[in-house]
C-alpha cells in the first residue's frame, strides 16, 4: 500500500501508470478467485521495492547529507572531467565575451590579461583538487560502510545458519523437483531404495489392453496423464471448468455402489482409482463428497459439508463411506468382507504396490455410447467447427434432473443467488474445525488438561518407526485427512484415545509430524512433541519433517 500511495501521489507519471493499473486489477480479481492472489506476486514485489528504496534513499540524505550516486562512486575522473569541462566551457565562454569587449583595448592592457589567464588557471587547478577529494571522500566513506555491512552479516551468528539452512532447502526442493511427480522412491521391508512406478504401470496397462474408444473414469486429478500417457479419453482433467459435471463424477464415486454403476455404465467402459494409504483417492473422498452434494442435494440433505461421509469417531470408515462405490474399488479384497459387486465392476489390473487399480464396467450402456459418439449430438458453435461441447446421453435425464447448478464465490455473473447454502456450508465447516464445544467450568473449577491414555515406551516408539512398519494403511489416511483439513480437535481425541498412531508412518516414511510440517500447522505439530513424536526423523528420502515446512503467509 505504502509504495502504491507513493507512486499515485509523488511519482505519478505515464510509466508509473501502468504499475497502478496492474496493481488494481490483480487486487480486483484475486477477491474473485483466490488462487488469482499469485497475480498480484510480481506487483506486490515492484511497490515494495519502491517503498524500500525510497525509505533508503531518506535515511542515507539525512545521515550523510546526501543522496550517493553510483556514477560518482564508481567513475569520479570521468564524473570530475565532465563537471569541469561544463565550467570550463562557461569560463570559456565568458572569457570570450569579455575579450571580444576588450579587443579594443589591447595595447594598454597586454600585460595585466597575461597575469589574469595564470591566476585563473590555477583556481582551476585548485578546483579540479578539491572535486577530486570530496568525490574520494565520498567513494571511501560508501566503501567502508559496505565493508561494515558485509562484516556484519559474515559475522553474525544467525545469518550463516540460516544461509545455509535455505542453501539446504532449496537443494533439496530442487532434488524433489527435477523427478517425475507419478515416480517415487520408497523402501522395502528390508530396507532396500526401490521406484515405485505404480501409476505409469496402470496408464500403460490401459493403452495395451483397452480399446482406443475406452473412456476411463477417475478423479480429474489424473486425467491430463490418462490423456498422455495412456492415450485414452478421461472422463474429466485439470481443463473441466464445468463444476456441475465434476460434481455428477463425485455424486459416482462417493454414491452407493449400485447407484455408482447406473452412472458410470452410461459414462465409462473403465474406472481408475488410486489406492495405497497417504493421499490416495480415500483420504480425498471427502471432498468428492462435498462437491457432489453442492450440486445434488440430496447426497447429505441439510448438511453442506457432508460430515456423514468420512472417518468415525473410532477413526474407521463411516457407514456412508463404506456404502460408496469408491470405498468398494479401493479396499476390494484388502479389508475382511469388503468386495466389489462382480456383476457390476471386475478388477482388471493392480499394479505392483498397490497404488492403482483398474476395474472394467460391467453391463456398459452401449446405447448411450453410440449417441455419445454421434457427430449429430455434438453442438458445434458452427458446421464443421473443432469446438463441439458433447451432451449427456438420453439414459442420464433422470440423475441430471435431481441436480441443481451451483453458484461459487468467483462467479463473475450470477443469475441466481445460493448464499444460503454457502453460509450455511462455511458454518458446518467451521463447527468442524473448531470441534465439539467443552463444557465451561462452574464453581471455579480448572479446565483439565488435555492427556493420552496411556505413555507409549521408548521401546514401541522404536518399533513403529523402524522401516518395516511403514505401510500405507487406513489409518495413516484417517490421519493425514485430520492433519490436512486442520482438524486438531478430532486428531486430539485420536491420539487421547491411541497415542501410538501418533508414530505411525505410512510407505514413504513420513508420518504425523511430516504432514503437520508440510501443511504448517503448528498447533498439530505441539501436540506430536507432547506424546514424544520427534521433528528429526527422516523419510525414505532422508528428509527431515522441517525440510517441508511451509511459510504460511505463501
Amino acid at each position: 500500500p505504502i509504495g502504491f500511495l507513493l507512486v499515485a501521489l509523488r511519482y505519478f507519471h505515464d510509466p508509473s501508470s501502468f504499475l497502478l493499473v496492474y496493481a488494481m486489477a490483480t487486487y480486483f480479481f484475486s477477491h474473485k478467485m483466490v488462487r488469482l492472489i499469485l497475480l498480484t506476486a510480481p506487483i506486490a514485489s515492484v511497490l515494495t521495492g519502491i517503498a524500500l528504496g525510497r525509505l533508503f534513499s531518506f535515511f542515507m540524505y539525512n545521515v550523510l547529507g546526501f543522496t550517493p550516486c553510483l556514477f560518482d562512486l564508481f567513475s569520479p575522473e570521468e564524473s570530475g572531467t565532465s563537471s569541469d569541462g561544463g565550467s570550463g566551457s562557461g569560463t570559456s565562454s565568458s572569457s570570450s565575451s569579455s575579450s571580444s569587449k576588450d579587443g579594443k583595448k589591447k595595447s594598454k592592457k597586454n600585460g595585466n590579461s597575461t597575469s589574469n589567464t595564470a591566476t585563473t588557471k590555477s583556481k582551476k587547478n585548485d578546483d579540479k583538487k578539491n572535486t577530486y577529494k570530496y568525490l574520494n571522500l565520498i567513494r571511501i566513506i560508501a566503501c567502508k560502510i559496505a565493508a561494515a555491512i558485509g562484516f556484519y552479516i559474515l559475522l553474525t551468528k544467525e545469518c550463516i545458519p540460516k544461509a545455509m539452512q535455505f542453501y539446504e532447502h532449496a537443494s533439496q526442493v530442487a532434488v524433489q523437483m527435477s523427478h517425475p511427480t507419478i515416480i517415487m522412491k520408497g523402501k522395502t521391508k528390508n530396507g532396500d531404495v526401490v521406484e515405485i512406478d505404480d501409476y505409469r504401470e496402470c496408464y500403460w496397462w490401459l493403452r495395451d489392453n483397452t480399446p482406443e474408444d475406452a473412456r476411463i473414469m477417475a478423479w480429474w486429478d489424473y486425467g491430463y496423464q490418462i490423456t498422455a500417457i495412456a492415450n485414452r479419453t478421461t472422463i474429466a482433467d485439470g481443463n473441466t471448468w464445468n463444476h456441475e459435471h465434476i460434481a455428477l463424477l463425485g455424486r459416482a464415486l462417493t454414491s452407493p455402489e449400485k447407484e455408482g454403476h447406473r452412472i458410470a455404465r452410461h459414462l465409462a467402459d473403465y474406472v481408475l482409482v488410486w489406492a495405497g494409504g497417504g493421499g490416495d483417492d480415500l483420504a480425498k473422498s471427502p471432498h468428492l463428497a462435498r462437491i457432489a452434494n453442492s450440486v445434488y442435494r440430496d447426497m447429505c440433505p441439510g448438511d453442506p459439508t457432508c460430515s456423514q461421509f468420512g472417518w468415525s469417531q473410532h477413526r474407521g470408515p463411516s457407514k456412508m463411506m463404506q456404502a460408496s462405490l469408491l470405498f468398494k474399488l479401493h479396499s476390494h479384497n484388502i479389508q475382511p468382507g469388503v468386495t466389489a459387486d462382480p456383476n457390476r465392476f471386475r478388477e482388471k489390473f493392480k499394479s505392483r504396490y498397490g497404488k492403482c487399480r483398474i476395474f472394467k464396467v460391467m453391463s456398459v450402456s452401449q446405447e448411450s455410447k453410440d449417441w455419445v459418439a454421434d457427430p449429430k449430438n455434438k453442438l458445434c458453435d458452427a458446421p464443421g467447427s473443432w469446438y463441439c461441447p458433447g451432451q449427456y446421453p438420453p439414459g442420464m435425464k433422470k440423475i441430471l434432473a435431481e441436480k441443481r447448478d451451483f453458484s461459487q464465490l468467483e462467479d463473475f455473473n450470477k443469475d441466481e443467488d445460493d448464499s444460503e447454502y454457502q453460509k450455511k456450508y462455511f458454518e458446518n465447516l467451521g463447527k468442524r474445525n473448531k470441534g465439539p464445544s467443552e463444557p465451561k467450568p462452574n464453581d471455579g473449577s480448572k479446565k483439565k488438561s488435555w492427556k493420552p491414555s496411556r505413555v507409549v515406551s521408548p521401546e514401541e516408539i522404536k518399533h513403529i518407526n523402524h522401516m518395516s512398519m511403514w505401510k500405507d494403511t487406513e489409518q495413516t489416511s484417517a490421519m493425514w485427512e485430520l492433519i490436512s483439513q486442520n482438524r486438531v480437535r478430532e486428531l486430539m481425541e485420536v491420539i487421547a484415545a491411541h497415542p501410538e498412531l501418533a508414530h505411525m508412518r505410512s510407505s514413504d516414511g513420513r508420518g504425523p509430524m511430516f504432514w503437520a510440517m508440510e501443511h504448517g500447522n503448528d498447533k498439530v505439530a505441539r501436540v506430536l512433541r507432547k506424546v514424544g513424536v520427534s521433528d528429526q526423523l527422516k523419510d525414505a528420502n532422508g528428509m527431515a519433517p522441517h525440510d517441508l515446512k511451509r511459510d504460511k503467509e505463501l
